[in-house]
């Protein structure tokens, strides 16, 4: 077990040096330069318990599990047992009266107010999304924490749980660079896509959300993995796409249209076929959206060629191509 720490702060009054190390087996701070002991019996403040495994650390730990923002109460309930006292006894008749009449008012105490009904129901709408579209926990308290902010600023008045919620969570994989899109997360929500879009510009105008820009690079991967190629065709499709950013040929485009034309690029260099409707299925975009982005990427970042790739595509794949 490591019991030597290098102490940043502080100088030597010998040497004037700031190379401190404070050893917390025999509570002292040395000064690793000259060995003068500049302090003793320091104070330790760590655990008086030692663990070995992680599951001793966790049942002798006593801080409890952090706040959790993706539960109406935070994670921080009470909960009142009615069979047994703290030393284990079972408890009288009267006593379980008692404490099932505590019992029953402190959980209508909880949902009383509407503020907690609502982050109840929220809470659990989010949840199922997130389950469904398998989002990650952080996403999934950044989600949370945005649908707060909004019902702080009472945005929530006259409009769905529903979309509002499912709008956070649109927002939270937007701010994490997540690739999932509206059409996902509306068909995973209860309400439709219009709803959800105007829930997700209202929260970006009134809770002054800066949304970075999409990086077509999470959509490569997501779409690479669901057609099932191989890792040199996202490899190449990754390098083509640093090529039509150098260019600016995807400023103003939509990221899943122009990744899904590099990885139709990439196949072809690779010689992996694949057919234009079930790339546009995967990336969540029209065949015709899929042409007109491979055709323009093609023409700029590779033009010398153009000819063998339409000769690949007619030979090899059998796609017929639709020309301007």
């Amino acid at each position: 077990m490591m019991t030597q720490k290098i102490v940043k702060d502080g100088q030597c009054s010998e040497c004037e040096s700031s190379d401190l190390i404070r050893d917390e087996y025999t509570g002292e701070l040395v000064c690793g330069s000259c060995g003068l002991v500049l302090k003793d019996e320091l104070i330790n403040r760590s655990a008086e318990w030692r663990a070995f495994t992680i599951e001793e650390e966790e049942a002798r730990s006593r801080t409890g599990p952090p706040t959790d923002y993706a539960r109406f109460d935070k994670g921080l309930s009470t909960w009142i047992k009615v069979d047994r006292d703290a030393s284990g006894r079972p408890l009288s008749s009267k006593t379980k009266r008692q404490m099932y009449r505590l019992k029953r008012w402190h959980i209508r105490s909880r949902i009383r107010e509407s503020k907690s009904r609502n982050l109840m129901q929220a809470m659990d709408e989010l949840e199922r999304i997130s389950e469904k579209l398998d989002i990650p926990s952080p996403t999934q308290q950044r989600a949370a924490m945005i649908y707060r902010k909004a019902l702080d600023k009472n945005l929530v008045r006259g409009r769905s749980i529903d979309a509002l919620i499912a709008a956070s969570l649109y927002t939270a994989c937007r701010l994490g660079q997540l690739p999932r899109s509206l059409d996902e997360i509306s068909q995973a929500s209860t309400r439709d896509k219009k709803e959800v879009a105007m829930s997700y510009r209202l929260l970006l105008r009134r809770l002054s959300i800066n949304m970075p820009v999409p990086d077509p690079t999470d959509y490569i991967s997501k779409i690479v993995a669901k057609i099932g190629l191989s890792g040199m065709v996202q490899g190449a499709a990754v390098r083509l796409l640093r090529k039509a950013q150098h260019k600016g040929l995807t400023a103003g485009k939509d990221p899943k249209g122009v990744a899904a034309g590099l990885v139709y690029i990439a196949a072809m260099q690779q010689n992996e076929g694949v057919l234009q409707k079930h790339l546009a299925a995967a990336a969540d975009i029209t065949e015709v959206t899929l042409r007109k982005r491979y055709k323009e990427l093609e023409k700029n970042i590779l033009p010398d060629q153009s000819s063998i790739f339409k000769t690949k595509r007619n030979s090899q794949f059998g796609i017929p191509l639709r020309e301007d």
